[in-house]
């Protein structure tokens, strides 16, 4: 006796799904209209997905070896107990007739199985964006001219020329499918694609439009502005959706923009806090005084307190990155002291002094 579940390579736990994925996994390798098809094996794995793929059929088949549904006493079966005569087709029970629409869904036309003007989609484009490190904590706009495959603004995607109506296509009768049926050592097979003419529309343009040739797509410049929010971080991606390549009769695929931003000469950033060194002198830091500092909203001065260390750092609030519509991060101003490396004898007499002080 064959074991079905062997043949499709699964567990006897396996859900329906799991049944239906391994049939379509291999009935996508083993298809004898495909290249380096196997119409022997395609027959087997099609024998054990047509009873473990039917809930009756697998619980006879679970119970008893064998499934039982069918022809009174066994009639019409065959394949080690698999009832086809559900599948017999107008020639005698000599066939079948498979439609292959539902189980190969997922892989488009390939067996006719899925909708193309539903399934297509356009090609997704990347595009590279540099900014000021101003620009990435405030945000700002940019406009980029891409070529690509766009709508036609002509017709605006129909296809059809000004003032011309849509009529029903003649090659699938406004199905927007075609039925067709292959003879095999099985039997008929009867497969449905998508109908080429129409892209499964069911119409075509009495007149097509000139200027994209009918098929509402055109390659060309178009102009687009992209507006990059404030905060935003080098390495960051900006996904555009429908802004990349069109497609005949589908959707557009995605425009993605990589970010690159370029340093500051004395801002660094981290997190939402911008930092900053300020470089002071030693009376400046025993004595305290104010300083100007560069910020990314111009030049502000801070207050120096008498008596601050190397290392220390002052926080200006609300002077760093843009975290919300209106709240924004710290501006850090790490303090750092510049100790002279030669002394005037003035300025040495003055220190001795001070050390005398206990300072």
């Amino acid at each position: 006796m064959k074991d079905y579940y062997e043949i499709l390579g699964i567990e006897k736990s396996a859900s329906h799904d799991d049944v239906k994925r391994a049939f379509r996994k291999l009935a996508t390798k083993y298809h004898p209209d495909k290249k380096g098809g196997d119409e022997a094996k395609f027959k087997e794995i099609s024998e054990a997905y047509a009873v473990l793929g039917d809930e009756k059929k697998r619980t006879e088949y679970d119970t008893y070896g064998r499934s039982f549904t069918g022809g009174a006493g066994g009639q019409g079966q065959g394949f080690g107990g698999f009832d086809w005569s559900n599948f017999a087709n107008a020639q005698g029970g000599q066939g079948f007739e498979f439609d292959l629409g539902d189980i190969f869904g997922g892989f488009g036309d390939m067996f006719g199985g899925g909708n193309r003007s539903e399934n297509s989609r356009g090609r997704d484009i990347s595009i590279d964006v540099e900014l000021s490190f101003k620009e990435s904590v405030f945000g700002a706009e940019r406009k980029v001219l891409l070529t690509k495959n766009s709508v036609c603004s002509t017709c605006a995607g129909t296809g059809a020329q000004q003032g011309s109506e849509m009529v029903t296509c003649g090659t699938c009768n406004g199905n927007g499918k075609i039925r067709e049926t292959r003879q095999s050592v099985l039997g008929a097979f009867t497969t449905v694609r998508t109908c080429t003419a129409c892209n499964g529309k069911g119409k075509i343009p009495k007149t097509p439009c000139r200027d994209c040739a009918g098929s509402g797509i055109r390659k060309g410049q178009e102009e687009i502005q992209i507006r990059i929010p404030a905060g935003i971080e080098a390495g960051e991606m900006i996904r555009m959706t429908g802004k990349g390549e069109a497609v005949k009769s589908g959707t557009p695929g995605d425009l993605y923009v990589k970010i690159h931003v370029q340093s500051h000469k004395t801002i660094v950033r981290d997190g939402n806090t911008l930092k900053t060194n300020v470089l002071i002198k030693v009376t400046d830091a025993l004595l305290g005084t104010t300083y100007p500092v560069e910020t990314l909203d111009g030049t502000i001065s801070i207050n120096i307190p008498a008596g601050i260390k190397a290392g220390e750092q002052l926080r200006i609030k609300g002077k760093g990155v843009q975290t919300g519509s209106s709240s924004r991060g710290d501006f850090l101003v790490r303090i750092i002291i510049d100790t002279p490396q030669k002394l005037t004898r003035n300025a040495k007499r003055l220190i001795e002094e001070l050390r005398k002080e206990g300072i």
